[in-house]
């Protein structure tokens, strides 16, 4: 299964690592990335490649924990998930 993640926060050392780490952790790969600074603020969307039978609500709140112990927004969609609901036309 794929998913979309997205991270925002104020921009600090080491969100990239963080997250990644937590990733690893989960056994999730992280299949595309980008990010950017806004003034001061951190984005980053990340593409994941996850096993189909990974229990998705015990990941979200994870990551959610995750995000809170950096103080950033952490947010995880399934891919066909957040496809159809930006879906153009």
């Amino acid at each position: 299964m794929r998913a979309v993640l997205t991270v925002i926060g104020k921009d600090k050392v080491g969100i990239v690592a963080h997250v990644s780490q937590h990733l690893a952790a989960l056994n999730i790969n992280i299949v595309d990335i980008t990010q950017t600074i806004m003034q001061d603020y951190f984005t980053m969307m990340m593409i994941l490649e996850m096993d189909k039978q990974v229990n998705f609500e015990s990941i979200r709140d994870e990551l959610d924990k995750a995000g809170q112990q950096l103080g950033i927004k952490i947010s995880i969609q399934n891919e066909e998930i957040f496809n159809a609901m930006h879906k153009l036309g």
